[in-house]
């Protein structure tokens, strides 16, 4: 698994870069690894949506688990590397939502829900290798209850993406190709290449953010 967030320079292509050792390594410097903003996809759809509980799936630092906390959201913040989730931890505590947020260490690609539901799942920027997604979105689907919401975004495999090897271009995908992983009992609600603007090296770079958002029906 490998965070490919638009918000940093392309990590060297490395097999072990989609591994939890290499992110453990990565988060263990004493700089932030990532703004800290929450991605503008989850602001964009969690905002039209009535808070209860959610999981958010590589969690990384904790941006996304922070905002949905300060909206009124109980949030399990969930990500395979254990110094990931320290930081994300530290970060909560920083910014007063402690009490609204747990911690969950856990791969996507053997997810397992266990029996737990959440009104949100959610998940940025995993890119598992190979086309990994499609099953990564029906494993995170059974964690989705009744009525509540699967929200999947990524990287569209865009031309901007000239510095990634193909190994990290084959993982990423376009919100359609994801559609064969929701189960019989979710309907699409979004399922788009969603244009937008970063700013990189003091360039402004034109990318898409793959957003797959469904409805796990009543």
């Amino acid at each position: 698994m490998t965070h490919m967030h638009t918000r940093e320079d392309p990590p060297h292509e490395q097999p072990e870069m989609f591994e939890p050792d290499a992110w453990d390594e990565r988060y263990s410097g004493t700089g932030s690894i990532w703004s800290g903003n929450p991605n503008p996809q989850l602001v964009t759809e969690a905002s039209r949506l009535t808070p209860g509980t959610a999981l958010d799936v590589g969690c990384g630092e904790g941006g996304d688990v922070i905002w949905l906390a300060q909206n009124g959201w109980r949030v399990t913040g969930a990500d395979f590397s254990r110094a990931g989730l320290d930081r994300a931890a530290k970060h909560a505590d920083d910014a007063g939502v402690a009490d609204s947020v747990d911690w969950w260490q856990v791969d996507a690609r053997s997810f397992d829900a266990e029996g737990r539901e959440y009104d949100l799942v959610t998940t940025h920027f995993l890119h598992p290798p190979d086309g990994g997604m499609v099953e990564v979105t029906r494993r995170l689907s059974a964690a989705v209850a009744p009525g509540g919401h699967l929200l999947v975004v990524g990287h569209s495999p865009s031309a901007h993406h000239t510095q990634l090897s193909e190994s990290h271009r084959r993982a990423m995908f376009d919100a359609e190709e994801l559609l064969p992983g929701l189960p019989d009992d979710f309907e699409p609600v979004v399922v788009e290449q969603r244009p937008r603007t970063v700013v990189r090296d003091g360039r402004h770079i034109d990318i898409a953010d793959s957003t797959l958002l469904a409805r796990r029906k009543a």
